[in-house]
């Protein structure tokens, strides 16, 4: 059984900075692809960020790219997702997921939801103005 656990979730002023966390534990072998996602109030959960394990390679969402960063610390299990210059419209629950098993092409990220298998509780971020 895989655990997925985010942190780092709280209130930021637009245009500061917030780092949120994940940590996974268990058994992930093949498991080679980490994703965040969002859902804000009254809207559809969205793609935000993806990275590998071992390559290092990330995917962007349009609408962060440029502002967030998608980093990953494997001696520790733990993916971050910076988030930095956000906006009011960045204000959502975070997931945090882990990719499906499977032979990936190297530049291929996973971005939907289908595509990843264990996720987090998620952590709420709120921005003021």
């Amino acid at each position: 059984q895989v655990q997925v656990v985010e942190s780092g979730g709280g209130s930021v002023q637009a245009g500061g900075s917030l780092s949120l966390s994940c940590e996974v534990s268990g058994r992930t072998f093949s498991r080679n692809v980490m994703g965040w996602f969002r859902q804000a109030p009254g809207k559809e959960r969205e793609f935000v960020a993806a990275i590998k394990w071992n390559a290092g390679s990330t995917r962007y969402a349009d609408s962060v790219k440029g502002r967030f960063t998608i980093s990953g610390d494997n001696a520790k299990n733990t993916v971050h997702l910076q988030l930095n210059s956000p906006s009011p419209e960045d204000a959502a629950v975070y997931y945090c997921a882990t990719g499906r098993p499977g032979l990936y092409s190297i530049t291929y990220h996973p971005t939907s939801e289908s595509e990843y298998e264990y996720w987090g509780q998620g952590t709420q971020v709120t921005v003021s103005s």
